[in-house]
């Protein structure tokens, strides 16, 4: 089944089970839309969020900030902080250091000339370094600890190459190293692919990876599709999803929608071909036992839904 039959599916059935739905609400950044953000995650006994902050009129004009949490959906902006200049970050814990990800666009005369991942680590939010580089025109780049301590990274390349050789605009591959001074462009693109996650001319990435108490890991990512609108543009509508991976045998199983921009609240679009977008951030869980379901909406504003824990195995 297409991600597109999958949504319709979804969007109609009981699979759609949504228990709170709400806008996340950034102070601090007048002026400016926050999205594509990190998970909430606590630091030092505080809980923060890495927002991707850029104005309205912009594109490819990002900056990575970030806000501590204010209040109930509320984070405000930590002034003075380091400022990356990256969009769409995430965050993984990986042998005892906080590790920050995120693309970053590099342009020659005001157009975008190639974008790749730019990492950072440390112990100590106030001091993170640079660190790697991953490959041209690669995003979606993600590090998960492994049970053996060893380090799993899934890599997302694109391009015209890969959609004749799979007929899908991109693909997830996995690889693993030891320590991530081994973590190079290289070792990201050699990768093996993981077939069964994505249809022709469907694209998507991992976006959080969890360990789970079997060894396996969970993923939480995104899928995509081009469809026509009733006035006739395209729109790229983005999906979240979840599935279940074995970093031994290589295969996927539980592949299923978790989320879909209707399940948030309105609200615009930076630009008209978004209105259907939702770009996953993670999930964090709850102590009902659900989760809350984090992601970017339209390129505008970052939003929370709660929905029923997604994976068939609990969390390590």
């Amino acid at each position: 089944m297409s991600i597109k039959e999958e949504k319709v599916k979804f969007e109609s059935g009981k699979a759609r089970k949504i228990y709170e739905s709400t806008v996340l609400t950034f102070h601090g950044a007048e002026g400016f839309d926050v999205y594509n953000c990190s998970i909430p995650f606590t630091w030092d006994g505080k809980k923060y969020i890495y927002g991707r902050v850029e104005k309205r009129e912009n594109w490819a004009c990002s900056w990575v900030k970030l806000f501590e949490q204010s209040g109930k959906d509320e984070f405000t902006l930590i002034r003075n902080h380091t400022m990356y200049q990256m969009e769409d970050p995430y965050i993984s814990i990986i042998q005892g250091e906080m590790i920050l990800g995120g693309t970053h666009v590099r342009k020659q005369r005001g157009m975008v000339d190639t974008y790749y991942g730019y990492f950072y680590r440390g112990m100590d939010l106030n001091d993170l370094n640079y660190f790697t580089t991953g490959p041209d025109f690669m995003k979606d780049i993600r590090l998960v600890e492994l049970e053996d301590g060893k380090i799993g990274v899934f890599s997302r390349p694109r391009s015209e190459e890969i959609r004749k050789r799979y007929g899908s605009s991109s693909i997830i591959g996995f690889t693993v190293i030891d320590t991530l001074d081994e973590l190079t462009d290289k070792v990201i693109l050699s990768a093996s692919h993981i077939d069964g996650i994505f249809d022709r001319d469907e694209w998507g990435g991992c976006n959080q990876v969890y360990l789970l108490e079997d060894g396996t890991i969970g993923v939480i990512g995104h899928q995509c599709y081009s469809r026509k609108a009733e006035k006739g543009e395209n729109l790229a509508v983005y999906v979240n999803i979840s599935f279940e991976f074995d970093p031994l045998s290589c295969k996927v199983k539980n592949k299923k929608i978790i989320g879909t921009r209707s399940c948030y609240p309105d609200g615009p679009a930076k630009v008209p071909n978004l209105l259907d977008c939702t770009f996953t951030s993670g999930i964090l869980m709850r102590e009902d036992g659900k989760a809350d379901l984090y992601a970017g909406m339209g390129d505008t504003m970052e939003g929370r839904i709660t929905i029923d824990y997604p994976f068939s195995i609990s969390l390590k």
